[in-house]
Parts: structure tokens; C-alpha cells; sequence
């Protein structure tokens, strides 16, 4: 509804990313739509709490293929048709989680998500001569409705968690979606035309700081 109030075209498709067949018929139906995919964003996380000691098998295993393979499953859907089109954009929603234990203890997040960030530059260097660009957006602590059910479970309450995020980061203070989306927008613009292979803390200098275990 926001894009076409603001005077652009817009459908909404629902897909099972953990189904090659599910995101093969979404990617269809937008071409259909369009006649073209110039732009593939994947924003798909979800976390698994647990080290490899409480993790169960299945736990682990779907927690990559929640974080991972869509990332794969997309890519196979969408870049034919991008490579027929002549080029593209991938933007890949990482987390900060892919190059530094960030206090939490799902250790196959941080396994998904790193393993997002190399799928990302493994698909810049091998596209790169196609005019296809891959780079992925790497969240540090974002205030979204995601970090109070799967996140607040590890302390005594929303309130006491979201004072401890804050603290966490340089800036004093977390994210928002919109600071995500905001680098999302110009990875795929024109205005990052050179830009691939790009692994993007956007996290108020976290990446930069000491971690402070819990």
C-alpha cells in the first residue's frame, strides 16, 4: 500500500523460503508481472538459542535452513533470469552475528549467518563479469518486534533488555529497520553501480567495539 501511494506498481507474493518450488513459482509470478527481476533482496533470520550442547540435530538443521538456504533457493530462481536480463543486484541481510560473538548464545546463527556472508561473495566474484552485484547488510542490535520474541527470553524483562542493547552500542543507542533498509536501498541503487562483494556493518560501531559477554 506504501509503494502504491506513492505512485509505483506493487504485488504482494507469498512463498516458503525453505521450498524451491514455493520461491521458484514467486519468482514466475513477479516476472509475469514485470517482465523482469533487477533486484533480489533476501530478509530472512531467525535465531535458535542454544550452543551445540543444548541444540538438538533438527534444531540445528533448521536453523540453517532458515538462515542459509534461502539465500541459495533464491539465487537459483532469480538469476537466470537476471543473467538473461542482462545483470542485477542481490542484497543479503546478514547480521553482525556472521564475524563476532555478540554475547547470545545461538551458535548456529552465527554459523547460518556467516556461512550468508561468503554465499554473498561467492556469488559477487562468480557473477561479477554478468553485471550482477551481491552484497550483504550486516544488523548489529536492531529494535524490531523480532528482539522481543526471540530475544528478551534471555533477560528478566523487554525493559531491562532493551537497556542493555543500548549500552551495548558506541552510538548509546539500537537501530531501527529503517537504518537497515536505508543501506539495503542504496546496495541495490545505482549509486553502489561499483560496489560488490560487500559484507555492510550497519550496527552504530559495535563491530568496532569489545564485546561484553553475558
Amino acid at each position: 500500500a506504501i509503494i502504491r501511494d506513492e505512485g509505483n506498481q506493487a504485488i504482494a507474493l507469498s512463498a516458503d523460503v525453505t521450498n524451491l518450488a514455493s520461491v521458484e513459482l514467486a519468482a514466475a509470478a513477479a516476472m509475469e508481472a514485470f517482465g523482469a527481476i533487477d533486484i533480489l533482496h533476501n530478509n530472512v533470520g531467525v535465531t535458535h538459542m542454544g550452543g551445540p550442547v543444548e541444540l538438538d540435530e533438527d534444531a540445528f538443521q533448521a536453523a540453517l535452513d532458515l538462515n542459509i538456504g534461502p539465500v541459495y533457493r533464491t539465487a537459483k530462481a532469480v538469476l537466470p533470469h537476471m543473467l538473461k536480463g542482462g545483470g542485477g543486484a542481490i542484497v543479503n541481510i546478514s547480521s553482525l552475528a556472521a564475524i563476532r560473538y555478540v554475547g547470545y548464545p545461538y551458535f548456529a546463527y552465527y554459523a547460518a549467518k556467516a556461512a550468508v556472508n561468503q554465499a554473498t561473495v561467492a556469488l559477487a566474484m562468480q557473477y561479477a563479469r554478468q553485471g550482477i552485484r551481491a552484497n550483504c547488510v550486516m544488523p548489529g542490535l536492531i529494535d524490531t518486534p523480532m528482539i522481543y520474541k526471540q530475544i528478551s527470553g534471555q533477560y528478566g524483562s523487554a525493559d531491562e533488555m532493551v537497556a542493555a542493547r543500548n549500552a551495548m552500542v558506541p552510538m548509546g543507542r539500537m537501530g531501527t529497520a529503517w537504518d537497515v533498509a536505508a543501506a539495503a536501498v542504496f546496495l541495490a541503487s545505482e549509486e553502489a553501480r561499483f560496489v560488490t562483494g560487500v559484507c555492510l556493518p550497519v550496527d552504530g560501531g559495535q563491530s568496532c567495539a569489545v564485546c561484553e559477554l553475558r
